[in-house]
């Protein structure tokens, strides 16, 4: 499985806009794909879903959520270091109102930076999609606060973009003789491979966890939750790395460093 997590880390692009000074509420959007969907997918026809148990099950009400993971993912341990609540779906109906100033979550799981990436999933948002809705959310929000007010929101935010990993695991490793596959000739070898904590097959490293999956009993001792995503152990201590890391992993500066000096101007 750790095949996989430089893909993890390689595809994290954090981007903070013209922060407006670190004591100030900043509303949080989030794109990608399941490394960071926090239910996007579960109102959607796809079978791209992490909807039924083990998952969600050391989130604090012990349920799915469409978060592939076993509790929080990235992006709710980010708004937790800011102070702040985690960002509703996008496609949530109770993403309205006062909800959309803290902002929202774009990210489908199964999409990549190709459009024809995750085809078989069928339904599932499409990165051109994400930006659609993005576009859309701005003129929901604008409609509630006035353009100048929306400007200064959007000015002021934390963007969280996850992307890439699906473009290799989807064409190169689910569907080995895809069309992606004959076209560019990528030689998948994602090391060494440990044991996921649920899933079924050697390693557990076949398909995604379900019901009659194989489950360890310890999930904090797993780097991966299932043959594809982090543990919610893991998603904690990659966030520790956005918001403290060396610039071996974040370049040019970390998370803090970057508030930090924005709270000086």
């Amino acid at each position: 499985m750790a095949r996989y997590i430089n893909i993890v880390l390689l595809g994290i692009v954090l981007v903070v806009v013209r922060l407006k000074g670190a004591e100030a509420q900043r509303a949080f959007f989030v794109f990608g794909d399941s490394l960071v969907d926090n239910g996007n997918n579960n109102f959607l026809a796809t079978t791209a879903r992490a909807d039924a148990p083990p998952y969600g099950i050391d989130y604090p009400t012990g349920r799915p959520t469409g978060r592939f993971s076993n509790g929080y993912n990235i992006p709710d341990f980010i708004s937790q270091s800011l102070g702040a609540e985690s960002t509703l779906p996008y496609l949530d109906p109770e993403l309205d109102g006062e909800r959309l100033l803290v902002g929202a979550n774009f990210a489908s799981a199964g999409i990549g930076i190709l459009n024809d990436t995750g085809i078989q999933f069928v339904n599932i948002i499409r990165i051109y999609r994400q930006l659609e809705y993005w576009e859309e959310y701005q003129q929901r929000v604008s409609g509630l606060i006035g353009p100048e007010q929306t400007e200064r929101l959007i000015n002021g935010a934390l963007v969280l973009i996850t992307l890439g990993g699906n473009d290799f695991v989807n064409n190169y490793y689910l569907v080995p003789y895809s069309a992606r596959s004959r076209q560019y000739n990528y030689q998948i070898r994602f090391v060494t491979s440990k044991v996921a904590c649920c899933g079924q097959g050697p390693y557990n490293g076949l398909g995604l966890c379900t019901p009659a999956s194989n489950l360890c009993p310890n999930r904090d001792i797993y780097a991966f939750w299932d043959p594809f995503h982090p543990s919610e152990r893991a998603n904690r201590l990659i966030v520790q790395q956005i918001l403290s890391g060396t610039s071996e992993y974040m370049y040019p500066m970390n998370l803090s460093t970057i508030m930090a000096l924005d709270s000086k101007n």
